[in-house]
């Protein structure tokens, strides 16, 4: 099978990296001295041994500790070599180093970079083959078995619990770092998602105040125009109609003030005690009405919102009137317009419609909210009622005229 790096390129889990890469290799290469001193003194030992030459056992002894410089780049394959080497060097009948202490810096190695499975797998099938082949050679049951075998799995055991606990607890934090990230990252995109929404309210807050207005404005400026042509000229007609000019705008600077006031100070400034600042509610609406009928649209008025309603459902209602009968000044040519306010025990109802044919700018009609393709007073509207968890319907009606309705829940506004 063949090998793999260590997990996360060169990262070392107990800690050290290999970012410059002269850390890794002053500790490798002090792991792999530690491998070659011990068995060499195991070596210098004397204890057994063939007819070979010492320097062969020291050459095994420096494989063995030159294998640690590559543990990191390649795990398994230093672990398995470590095995192959150490049944050679017991098959070439070299001084007794024992068992586990060659293999156990290998076995700590593999485990510390996920290869636990097979540093169990190696030390068992070591065991296995030593003990095995130690009991046929007539060596005494009783020592091999009941001394010798406890303390080198005892040894291997420890170094691969070692390596792969150091793995897991460094896993654990790159775990812990991860998620901080994605936490920050979270906390980013929310702090995001609610800029956006606070540049949408700013923007539908600007439109409503000040859109309608402006259409009244607008509306006079061009009768009183009218009126003062040359040879038509209408004093009376002129000075009646720069008069409402005059009050739209008075009005939508209140509007307007209210507005940027409620943005700077978004704290309680209600007298009734719902922390919402009316700075539009159907309180108004006799107001918005009026200024309506002066642009000369006649519009009548069923129903009522009733007592106590939710500030942001009261504020949402208002919008959607003003905004619905400033379209109808604007691009529906109609003469009358109906507001009608249905209150039910659980949810207010504003019907908006008009006998209006006119088209929108450029020569298109006006065309159903929820084809995608109404104007930003529409967006508008459906923002706003969906920030009370209601339901908005506008399109054509099937004789003639526009209608617009919103079911707005009362609890919306909690």
């Amino acid at each position: 099978m063949p090998d793999r790096p260590g997990p996360r390129g060169q990262q070392d889990p107990s800690g050290s990296t290999d970012r410059t890469g002269r850390q890794a290799v002053v500790v490798d290469a002090l792991l792999g001295f530690a491998v070659f001193a011990v068995v060499a003194i195991a070596i210098g030992a004397g204890i057994g041994g063939g007819d070979l030459p010492p320097t062969v056992a020291y050459a095994f002894a420096t494989a063995l500790g030159l294998l640690m410089l590559v543990r990191r780049r390649w795990p398994l394959a230093v672990l398995l070599l470590t095995a192959v080497l150490l049944i050679v060097y017991y098959v070439a009948d070299l001084p007794v180093i024992g068992l586990a202490v060659p293999a156990a810096a290998a076995l700590y190695s593999a485990a510390l970079f996920d290869r636990t499975r097979w540093a169990v797998g190696t030390a068992a099938a070591l065991v296995v083959v030593s003990t095995t082949a130690r009991l046929a050679e007539g060596q005494d049951p009783a020592f091999l078995l009941g001394y010798e075998l406890v303390s080198t799995v005892a040894i291997m055991g420890a170094a691969i619990a070692l390596g792969d606990g150091v793995r897991q607890r460094a896993e654990g934090a790159r775990q812990r770092e991860l998620i901080a990230v994605l936490d920050a990252q979270a906390r980013e995109a929310e702090s995001a998602e609610l800029l956006a929404r606070e540049r949408a309210r700013i923007a539908r807050d600007l439109h409503d105040a000040v859109g309608h207005h402006l259409s009244v404005v607008s509306l006079h400026t061009s009768v009183a125009a009218e009126a003062l042509e040359e040879g038509a000229v209408d004093a009376p007609v002129a000075r009646a109609e720069l008069d409402h000019v005059s009050q739209a705008a008075r009005e939508g600077l209140r509007d307007l003030r209210s507005t940027v006031r409620a943005l700077r100070d978004p704290g309680p400034r209600s007298d009734n005690g719902d922390g919402v600042e009316r700075v539009a509610g159907l309180a108004h609406l006799d107001d918005l009405v009026a200024s309506v009928r002066a642009a000369g649209l006649t519009v009548r008025v069923t129903g009522e919102g009733g007592p106590e309603l939710p500030g942001l459902v009261d504020a949402t209602a208002y919008r959607v009137v003003q905004e619905a009968l400033t379209n109808t000044l604007r691009h529906a040519r109609a003469e009358t317009a109906e507001v009608v306010l249905e209150r039910a025990e659980e949810s207010l109802t504003v019907t908006v419609s008009d006998d209006g044919t006119g088209p929108l700018p450029g020569g298109a009609r006006r065309e159903p909210l929820d084809g995608g393709r109404g104007g930003t007073g529409l967006a508008g509207m459906r923002e706003r009622v969906r920030m009370v968890e209601g339901t908005l319907e506008a399109g054509p009606v099937p004789r003639s005229g526009y209608r617009v309705r919103a079911r707005l829940p009362l609890g919306g506004g909690e």
